[in-house]
């Protein structure tokens, strides 16, 4: 006769730990994702500030850490829009769209602002024959030579 052995249980030492160790993990998630929601620089510091974690322990999570780098690496090259969520940056298909748009607008404006100048010659041409014909020309009275 064999002797039934009784279920092993898991040491609850090792549950504990677990336990801590996932909700550790959330809340270093959770606070990345508002991070970058609200604009601010995702950086390991301010990741691990916000989660209540240490810095050494983010670089230890593989995934964790290469979240941060990869938000951090689109915000680097960013400039200014580095302030900007990753899920509201523009792409770069939208950023050649208002390229060619400003582009466009930017030549309907030099077109028009070279034909008002065409009508601003011609105003002013036929103001100075104007004034030429009726003995009113100020540039006439400056070249003649009184004795």
């Amino acid at each position: 006769m064999t002797r039934r052995q009784p279920p092993v249980r898991p040491d609850p030492l090792s549950e504990a730990a677990a336990r801590r160790h996932e909700l550790t993990r959330s809340r270093a998630i959770q606070a990345l994702r508002e991070l970058d929601r609200a604009g601010i620089p995702v950086t390991f510091a301010g990741v691990a500030q916000a989660a209540g974690v240490s810095r050494s322990w983010l670089y230890t999570q593989p995934d964790i850490s290469g979240q941060i780098r990869r938000l951090r690496q689109k915000t680097d090259g960013a400039g200014s829009a580095g302030a900007i969520p990753a899920g509201q940056r523009a792409s770069d298909a939208s950023l050649r769209a208002r390229l060619a748009a400003a582009l466009d607008r930017n030549k309907q404006l030099a077109d028009e602002n070279a034909r008002l100048r065409r009508q601003l010659a011609y105003a002013l041409g036929d103001q100075r024959s104007a004034r030429t014909r009726s003995g009113n020309d100020p540039a006439a009275e400056t070249t003649e030579v009184r004795p």
